[in-house]
């Protein structure tokens, strides 16, 4: 998510509130980088859901190909 035009933040605070609401089942890694891309990474990681987190696409790449392993 590039969050040049949305805060990243506000991302974060939708991603987690769907994941409370749905749930999930699979590994999720959340690219964010952009505005207040700081901020919604600690959202994520105080939240103490199963979200993995990446500032850059190659690092989340890796992370994901490394979650899958434990599916």
């Amino acid at each position: 998510i590039f969050g040049g035009i949305v805060r990243c933040d506000w991302i974060a605070d939708g991603v987690l509130t769907a994941i409370r609401d749905v749930g999930i089942e699979v590994p999720l890694v959340v690219r964010l980088q952009g505005t207040k891309a700081p901020e919604a990474r600690a959202m994520i990681a105080e939240s103490g859901l199963p979200v993995i987190t990446a500032e850059h696409m190659k690092e989340a790449a890796e992370k994901a190909i490394a979650a899958t392993k434990g599916v």
